[in-house]
């Protein structure tokens, strides 16, 4: 009996979601490091093509780059899905394990929230340094637990409802694409003097491909927790902040987990006044696991999700929707 397409994707889902559970993310030859260091070498060549824009790095160079750097790679992701009739199950499986990065999510939350529990403040601030780009070393324990809840709620959407979404659109290639533009606006996407032109298509891309998916993740978030107070957060918050896909998920995953955060943060040696996110008690270890909670159990929905779609798909008869 044929699958319908929903099932396919779901069977897919959850191997991809297993394998990122039982083992993490590539420990040695990371794709994603080799990606950094292709996108590196495009990057000084676009910046030194005769006849590119004048602005040192400007757009059209950041343009050209982008789609240098990308798509000639979700090219070849969807060649290797035509090789064998069976082979998309590889693919497509294979690139959705190496653009989640769920688990190491969590190992990133619990080596931050273990020594904060313990007590062991320095830890947890050289930890917590790792995953996030504002200055750490004067943190106070709220700070730290502030600093890891709001980076783990934020790259909830990044590298796991983000990579989801699009492979739910388009297989695997999907998957890649958005994991590899959201790699190049890490990169490239910043308001300096080196990237304000040409870093402007990597951020403006990576702002369109996680629109959809960034309120799918505040809706997950609200769903999984204190709903209609996520719900009210979202709505009355998400506005006032910087990013328009950060501002949905940071404002209803805090208000889903009864904390506040935002409020003061120093980058590059300047402090900096951001909007508050959420309401209730302070944010402390608890909330830094709730955090990863709601992303893990957030998974667990969308699987469901598509294998009821699947199944009503499959329900409805012949023709409807097979794979």
């Amino acid at each position: 009996m044929l699958l319908s397409l929903p099932l396919v994707l779901a069977l897919k889902m959850a191997a991809g979601l297993l394998a990122d559970r039982v083992f993490g993310e590539v420990r040695r030859f990371h794709p994603l490091v080799g990606f950094g260091r292709w996108a590196g070498w495009v990057e000084r060549v676009c910046r030194t093509l005769p006849g590119r824009d004048r602005t040192a790095g400007g757009r059209l160079s950041g343009v050209l780059a982008w789609a240098l750097a990308v798509l000639p790679w979700v090219a070849v992701a969807i060649w290797l899905r035509g090789v064998h009739p069976q082979a998309h199950w590889v693919v497509d499986i294979g690139l959705l394990y190496l653009a989640l990065g769920g688990r190491s999510l969590a190992e990133h939350a619990q080596a931050i929230a273990a020594p904060l529990a313990a007590g062991n403040l320095d830890e947890a601030r050289r930890r917590v340094g790792w995953i996030v780009s504002r200055d750490t070393s004067a943190l106070d324990e709220e700070g730290v637990a502030r600093a890891a809840t709001e980076s783990v709620l934020e790259n909830g959407n990044d590298a796991v409802f983000g990579a989801l979404f699009w492979f739910l659109l388009a297989g695997g290639a999907g998957a890649l694409l958005f994991r590899l533009a959201n790699t190049l606006d890490a990169m490239w996407g910043y308001r300096t003097p080196r990237f304000l032109h040409f870093g402007w298509a990597a951020a403006r891309i990576d702002d369109v491909l996680n629109f959809a998916p960034a309120r799918l993740t505040a809706l997950t978030y609200a769903l999984l927790g204190r709903t209609r107070r996520a719900l009210a957060c979202w709505r009355a918050q998400a506005p006032a902040w910087d990013s328009p896909n950060a501002g949905p998920v940071m404002a209803a995953g805090a208000g889903a987990l009864g904390v506040r955060l935002g409020g003061a943060a120093i980058y590059h040696g300047r402090e900096e006044m951001r909007p508050p996110l959420g309401e209730g008690r302070g944010p402390d270890v608890a909330s830094i696991r709730g955090a990863v909670s709601l992303v893990r159990h957030g998974s667990w929905l969308w699987l469901a999700m598509t294998v009821a779609a699947g199944a009503l798909v499959l329900l409805a008869g012949p023709g409807a929707g097979h794979a």
